[in-house]
């Protein structure tokens, strides 16, 4: 037998199926996502309030803040394929989906509910800005360091051994970064506080993500549209959700204000993967701090 032949796939069997959401037909998409959102608020929910618990222990009450952020993203991940223009969602489907399972994708979902970008050209900006694979720190950019989003997640997880420019080796132990005093009271996460938002104003049904869809599928976010527009399709599809009698009984004008206020614009045209920057950009970029620092003599 030839060694080099491929063995043949095994069944696509548990964990990580999200990619077959591409093999649904739209309607049976919409049912089966509608079925899932409810219960990942719930674990989103369940994390954050096991970290109110812990106010003491100040690093695991942060990662445990840190999985219901991450658990928010996922919905919002996957509202923005319900917002994706059907148009480019045979496109766009595909990747989206792989943010789904994505640390860096999610933890950027997560953050950029507290961004205020003017159109989607700038959100494109910020996003760039924080997927690259490693930046400059200290007064006179003299460090280099891994991406920060995912270095912060992981080192409060981990041990692990890490090495820095002089490539020696050292153990990293897991940080505390509140050193073990945290205040909660409302200091919800804000991508948590969007989507318990969209599940009171009856977002979360399959004749709810019908209307998320059809209202912000008929314009597609490329380049300078912004919240402007957002608040215009925002107020289209509440006016249809409160239409169509699918708000909860507890939804309340908080909800509403959230949604206007902190959802952020559509992402599915962007790219969260981690940008790859060599050493020799870095040096570059150093050498350009340095010189601005204390004055370029050529």
């Amino acid at each position: 037998m030839d060694a080099t032949k491929k063995r043949p796939r095994g069944p696509e069997v548990g964990l990580g199926q999200a990619k077959r959401l591409c093999q649904l037909d739209g309607r049976k998409r919409l049912e089966f996502i509608a079925e899932g959102l409810p219960l990942i608020l719930q674990s989103a929910q369940s994390f954050w309030q096991a970290a109110e618990q812990l106010q003491t222990h100040g690093r695991e009450a942060t990662v445990l803040e840190g999985l219901a952020k991450e658990e928010a993203a996922k919905i919002l991940i996957l509202i923005d394929a319900v917002r994706c223009p059907p148009k480019l969602l045979a496109s766009k489907l595909g990747r989206i989906v792989g943010w789904f399972y994505d640390h860096l994708a999610r933890l950027i979902y997560a953050e950029a509910v507290s961004w205020k970008p003017m159109h989607l050209a700038q959100l494109r900006e910020y996003v760039d800005e924080q997927r690259r694979g490693h930046y400059l720190e200290g007064h006179a950019g003299e460090y280099i360091m891994p991406n920060w989003t995912v270095y912060q997640r992981e080192s409060q997880l981990y041990v692990d051994v890490e090495a820095y420019q002089d490539d020696v080796l050292n153990w990293s132990a897991p940080r505390d970064p509140a050193q073990g005093r945290r205040s909660f009271g409302p200091h919800m996460p804000p991508a948590l506080r969007v989507a318990a938002a969209m599940e009171q104003v009856g977002m979360f049904t399959p004749k709810g993500l019908e209307a998320v869809s059809q209202v912000w599928g008929s314009l597609e976010y490329i380049d300078k549209e912004n919240h402007h527009d957002g608040e215009k399709l925002t107020e289209q599809m509440l006016t249809r959700l409160h239409a169509e009698a699918l708000m909860l009984d507890t939804a309340q004008q908080e909800h509403v204000s959230c949604l206007y206020r902190d959802w952020q614009i559509p992402m599915y045209n962007l790219d969260f993967s981690l940008i790859s920057v060599t050493l020799e950009e870095l040096e570059a970029a150093q050498e350009r701090e340095y010189w601005s620092m204390v004055g370029d003599p050529r």
